[in-house]
């Protein structure tokens, strides 16, 4: 047992320290831990509230910051929400331990999908979910949304929805206010959503035999796939993409997509086999279905408009 405090460090937001409040219990819990200090860090992602995630660079706005404070010695590990990490490794970081998975799915707080009315609003600020949504629904209109949650749950659209992560309601307590679950046939998530990503430096085996203890190796074997797909797209892939990966008797399977922001095209499809690598593989047959092409149009640059007159072309 480690008799030292282990300091965490994590964003300052109520569903950051919740995360890490729960990390700090689980090590508690497996008594690998006498006591945790939480290292409040701010990311940029934190200080322009102002800004579309995607126009920010999309992975890496909410943890550049709370990694530094790791590898500069300010803090022994990393909390993360695991969606929010770029698919490559931070050098000199190790991503150690990731505790059993929340719910990955979506949620729509407001009307659910058969009962929104022709040209209703959703707003989110994930290009993700606009996507699929307007292949779903190309009648629907959308709007930016950025804020913490409590904030977002304030902006539903008279007659609309927000759209924000099943785990994060849950977590925060406010699970009452989801009106529909999206299912993972209907809204594949972000890779690793629902997931705890915790990071601490190469190399600190104290720190990383601590961490072991509360790794959960089924929530590790499915977030690595997702992130094996993601690796192979591009980690700095700015077009919407989605990947879930679950396991069983058979294996891993994973389903997963690409598409263009409008939503017009949407390449899916799945892989099933032993090791996370099929990730990658998933990832190489989408790309040549035309995802090398959807990637090299331009489109990944492009703003993302309304969903109202999208046609279906490519469906």
């Amino acid at each position: 047992m480690r008799t030292a405090p282990l300091r965490l460090a994590t964003r300052g937001s109520a569903l950051a320290r919740w995360q890490a409040e729960e990390v700090a219990r689980l090590l508690r819990q497996a008594e690998a831990v006498t006591a945790v200090e939480l290292v409040i860090v701010e990311t940029t992602g934190d200080r322009r509230q102002d800004v579309p995630v995607w126009e920010m660079g999309g992975q890496g706005v909410f943890v550049k910051e709370v990694q530094a404070a790791v590898l500069e010695g300010r803090a022994d590990a990393a909390v993360h929400s695991a969606k929010d990490l770029p698919s490559v490794a931070a050098p000199g970081l190790l991503l150690t331990a990731i505790p059993t998975r929340a719910d990955p799915r979506d949620a729509l707080v407001g009307s659910p999908l058969d009962r929104l009315p022709p040209g209703a609003r959703i707003a989110t600020g994930s290009v993700r979910r606009r996507a699929q949504l307007a292949w779903l629904r190309p009648d629907l209109t959308f709007v930016g949304l950025r804020g913490n949650i409590p904030t977002r749950l304030q902006r539903v659209p008279p007659g609309g929805a927000v759209v924000v992560a099943a785990a994060a309601l849950d977590r925060l307590g406010l699970a009452d206010r989801v009106s529909e679950l999206l299912e993972v046939a209907v809204m594949l998530p972000q890779v690793g959503q629902g997931a705890i990503g915790i990071e601490c430096r190469a190399g600190d085996e104290g720190t990383i035999e601590v961490l072991a203890s509360i790794d959960d190796p089924v929530a590790r074997t499915c977030v690595e796939t997702e992130r094996a797909f993601l690796a192979r797209l591009g980690g700095g892939c700015d077009l919407p993409v989605g990947a879930h990966a679950v396991t069983g008797p058979d294996g891993i399977e994973v389903e997963g997509l690409l598409a263009s922001p409008d939503g017009r095209v949407m390449l899916r499809g799945s892989r099933a086999g032993g090791s996370p690598s099929i990730g990658a593989d998933l990832a190489e047959s989408l790309l040549a279905s035309g995802g090398s092409d959807l990637i090299g149009s331009g489109l990944a640059g492009d703003s993302v408009p309304s969903a109202g007159s999208f046609g279906r072309s490519g469906r």
